[in-house]
């Protein structure tokens, strides 16, 4: 598939996804919205991809948030529809069977820091900023950032961070609990392409079923989420991968999982 806004490959069973925007400092509008889901889609049924990397082309942003210049004219319908395909995105990141990492190498705005935070690990810069900075422009967050930061931080934080648009640099996020690691932009790619091989190593099926328990697990009350992990838990029981992990580990060799 051919893209004008997305570039992406995959390499030793890991995708790299990279938002290609520079000149508008990544900025999501409903066309590179479309590339990237339609990428993600394919990425999600290649059986190559192990895990995913999500990061921004330049040095300046991650993504800087949702493009106003295609906002400014629209609709109270068309800013509905264009929200509505902001959230499906998000909401199809969070679903996909494998992890998805964002690597945050400056600005995560708006749009940016919710596709941020539907991500499962958020890896950033020292010279990342954060912020929701919607209510300076007479808005709120439409791509699920009112639900999904509060949910991470607490309602009180996010509140701080939507009411005032305050804009934070990445150590307060790290200190927030918004970002896991904070490290110099020039080991960034270094310390993220080291998680995602540390993850790529693992049974497939044993971390695709660890994902769907945490994030779904989070939608139930906490009884409900564990008799769900439990029935993933026999589950995988029912793998070739359980065999191979446990038999390995018995017989005091490398596991070779094949994703089945």
């Amino acid at each position: 598939m051919e893209t004008k806004n997305i570039l992406y490959e995959i390499t030793d069973g890991i995708a790299l996804v990279k938002i290609n925007r520079p000149e508008s400092l990544n900025a999501l509008n409903s066309q590179l919205l479309g590339e990237l889901e339609c990428t993600l889609y394919e990425i999600e049924n290649d059986s190559k991809a192990q895990v995913v990397i999500i990061t921004g082309a330049g040095e300046k942003a991650f993504v800087a948030g949702a493009d106003i210049k295609e906002m400014v004219a629209m609709t109270s319908y068309e800013g509905h529809q264009f929200a509505l395909q902001g959230q499906r995105v998000m909401l199809f990141i969070e679903k996909m069977t494998k992890p998805v990492i964002a690597a945050v190498n400056g600005y995560a705005l708006g749009g940016g820091l919710e596709l941020a935070l539907a991500c499962d690990v958020i890896y950033a810069a020292e010279n990342a900023r954060f912020g929701f900075p919607e209510v300076t422009l007479g808005i709120i967050p439409g791509f699920g950032g009112t639900q999904n930061l509060p949910r991470l931080i607490g309602p009180n934080r996010a509140k701080e961070l939507v009411f005032s648009g305050r804009i934070i640099p990445a150590q307060k996020a790290l200190t927030w609990g918004i970002v896991n690691e904070v490290c110099p932009q020039a080991e960034l790619a270094g310390k993220v392409m080291e998680l995602a091989r540390e993850i790529a190593k693992n049974g497939r099926l044993g971390v695709s079923y660890a994902k769907n328990a945490i994030v779904n697990g989070l939608n139930m009350t906490k009884p409900d989420g564990v008799r769900y992990e439990g029935s993933l838990f026999g589950v995988l029981f029912a793998t070739e991968d359980q065999k191979e992990g446990m038999g390995a580990f018995v017989d005091k060799r490398k596991a070779e999982f094949k994703g089945k």
